[in-house]
Formats: C-alpha cells, sequence, structure tokens
C-alpha cells in the first residue's frame, strides 16, 4: 500500500500537537458541500441496524443503482467501495499485462503487484496539460488486454470524452476497458458525459462509480462496479459475503430515494465547484511561482516553478494546519507537484494567500 494517500489529518495534528478537528484537510477529494442535509441524522437513527447482518450481496443497493441509471440491474455489482474492484479487477478479468493511462491513482499500480500482474503506464505529456493523447494510447492497445483510465483523472482533472473512448472500446472488442468514473458527479450533465449509458452495447467496457466522494461519504465506504452480466458473474466468484456493512446500505438506499433532497444538493455541488474554482484560480493567476493546470473537477494539480520542492511546501503550508497533497509519489509526476481539493470561499482564499506567500 502507497504511503502519502490524501487526507492524513492525524499525522498533522500530532506533528502540530493539535485535535484533528483543528486541521483543514484540502488533500483528500471529497465534496466541500457535503454531505447532504440529513445523511448524518439518518445515520444516527439507524444505529440499530448494526445489530444485524447487512444483505450479503447488496442485492437493494444494486436495485436502486440500475434504476437510478436504467441499466438492467444484472449489470451491476455494489462494492465496499470501488477499491475493492480496484485490487479485484485483474483477478476476475484474468488479465495478462495491463496498461494504466496516468499519472493516477495509485491503487491501479498497487493492485496489479499485489495480484502480480504486468503492468505499464501510458504517461500524458505536461506539455499537454496532461491531456491524454488517444492515438498514443491507440498504439500501445496492441500489446495489453486491459487498460484503466481515470475519467475524469486523479490528480490532474482532466476529462476524456465519452466518445473517444467508446471509439476505442467498440474498434477493440478484445480489450477490457476499465473507466473510473469516481469523480464524474462534479460534472454538469453527469448522466449524459458517463460511459454507463454505453455498457448496453459492449462486453468489454467495466465502469466503476464512487458515492464517497460526491456525496462525503469515504468512511462509509459505498462503490458500484457496473459491466456486461457475464463480467459481473466472475466479479461475484471472488465477492465476500456482507462486504458492504448495514448503514452504508441502508444509507445508499436513502439517498437513490430522496431525490427531492439529493438532486438539488448535486446542482449546488456542480455551480458551486465552477463558481470557487475560477475565485480560487483567479487568486493565483499573479502568483509566478506556481502553475495551475485546467481541471474539471474541484482539486487543482499545480506545479512549483521556482526552487522549493512539494515537501516543503506541503510541510509550510501545513504550520498553518492546512493539509494538501504532494503528488511526488504520482507516476509520472515529481517533487514539484501539489495537489489543491477546494474548500468554502474564505478556506480556499487564505491557502490562495499563503501561496503567494510561501512561494515567493
Amino acid at each position: 500500500m502507497i504511503k502519502g494517500h490524501g487526507g492524513n489529518v492525524e499525522d498533522l495534528a500530532k506533528i502540530h500537537n493539535c485535535s484533528v478537528d483543528e486541521i483543514i484537510d484540502m488533500s483528500s477529494n471529497i465534496n466541500p458541500l457535503g454531505p447532504p442535509d440529513g445523511i448524518e441524522e439518518f445515520i444516527a437513527a439507524n444505529l440499530n441496524l448494526i445489530r444485524s447482518l447487512p444483505q450479503p450481496d447488496a442485492a437493494d443497493m444494486c436495485a436502486q443503482f440500475s434504476k437510478y441509471h436504467n441499466i438492467p440491474v444484472d449489470m451491476v455489482a455494489a462494492g465496499n467501495g470501488t477499491t475493492w474492484f480496484i485490487y479485484t479487477l485483474a483477478t476476475a478479468l484474468r488479465s495478462k499485462n495491463i496498461l494504466i493511462v496516468g499519472p493516477t491513482y495509485s491503487d491501479y499500480f498497487d493492485s496489479c503487484t499485489i495480484n502480480s500482474i504486468p503492468c505499464e503506464f501510458y504517461i500524458s505529456d505536461e506539455s499537454t496539460q496532461f491531456e491524454p493523447n488517444i492515438d498514443k494510447i491507440e498504439y500501445m492497445l496492441k500489446d495489453f488486454d486491459t487498460v484503466i483510465i481515470c475519467n475524469p483523472n486523479n490528480p490532474t482533472g482532466v476529462f476524456i470524452p465519452a466518445e473517444k473512448i467508446v471509439k476505442l472500446v467498440e474498434k477493440y472488442p478484445a480489450t477490457y476497458f476499465v473507466v473510473d468514473e469516481s469523480y464524474l458527479p462534479f460534472l454538469p450533465d453527469t448522466k449524459e458525459l458517463s460511459l454507463i449509458s454505453h455498457q448496453t452495447s459492449f462486453s468489454n467496457l467495466i465502469v466503476l462509480s464512487s458515492m464517497s466522494k460526491i456525496f462525503r461519504i469515504p468512511g462509509l465506504r459505498v462503490g458500484f462496479l457496473s459491466a456486461n452480466p457475464l463480467l459481473i458473474q466472475r466479479f461475484m466468484r471472488y465477492y465476500q459475503p456482507w462486504s458492504v456493512n448495514s448503514l452504508s446500505q441502508a444509507v445508499t438506499k436513502h439517498i437513490f430515494e430522496n431525490r427531492a433532497v439529493t438532486e438539488p444538493f448535486l446542482k449546488m455541488t456542480r455551480s458551486f465547484v465552477q463558481r470557487e474554482k475560477k475565485i480560487f484560480e483567479d487568486a493565483l493567476s499573479q502568483c509566478r511561482t506556481l502553475k495551475l493546470y485546467p481541471s474539471h473537477t474541484y482539486f487543482i494539480l499545480a506545479k512549483i516553478t521556482g526552487s522549493m520542492k512539494s515537501d516543503k511546501l506541503c510541510q509550510l503550508v501545513g504550520e498553518h494546519k492546512i493539509l494538501i497533497r504532494d503528488c511526488s509519489n504520482f507516476r509520472g509526476l515529481s517533487d514539484q507537484f501539489v495537489r489543491f481539493s477546494l474548500r468554502d470561499r474564505e478556506t480556499n482564499l487564505r491557502l490562495a494567500h499563503i501561496l503567494q506567500t510561501t512561494t515567493k
């Protein structure tokens, strides 16, 4: 397991001898507005659910997801976050050689390592602001039976239009395309942009979906995998009963059934992200020692253009009890890169001021 994921608030609190609540976490990619109204109250009112075993296969969760996305229920599996699926991919798909489109989330590589599956990276070029070159990816495909794409990507925030991926999926039916859409709900017109709507047409397209980020419930660990029914059966061979706990299943059902609350929440989140991201970027527009890369999401990748390294910048920002993400352990990046996940405007502008004064 990689050391240096976002959200290590306990470590920073120990360094500064303060409580975790005093740390402002701008390193982990979770909705700054969440969770939606009523979720924590719902959990408190349903604590008695922990007295009984949950559904062994989270069937009701799958049914809710299939109804929401208008796909057959036998095309859905629910998991303990998307992490379980990521670490089961290679085994369930019987992959022999995996291509990872990077720089991206480290667990894709870690899953290959754990399963002893050879893998290689296609690394997007910094000169093109990390936009993947689809032609280059296609050129590499002949050597791989599985491709993993995070879309929108973490940590770059780059989004590949669905039609570009669909063309590859259609042209290479013997290759599995695994697309992680965990951050897609932060974009407008999410359903139209998602590859889930294309899955009934292809047997080689696997989509990962997360509720952790958009609804800010990462501690509940809620994720889905959608694919051709035969692929779902393959994954279910390795599925451990009761993988999704009772509270997670209940909260997920509550979210899907209460659209009068969740849909306005999603709309408000998307507007907030676009508005506050621009304000934050404008606040740093005159900072010559930081280069911000365009992002479709609420987190922003930045390059330190001066002599300072990422660990030093994280340390200096940490002295203000703010945690940002050191991106030096992303394959394809270096110790010049950091990532910021937005919070409220006051906090964002405070960070912008700290960055301006710290990186001079």
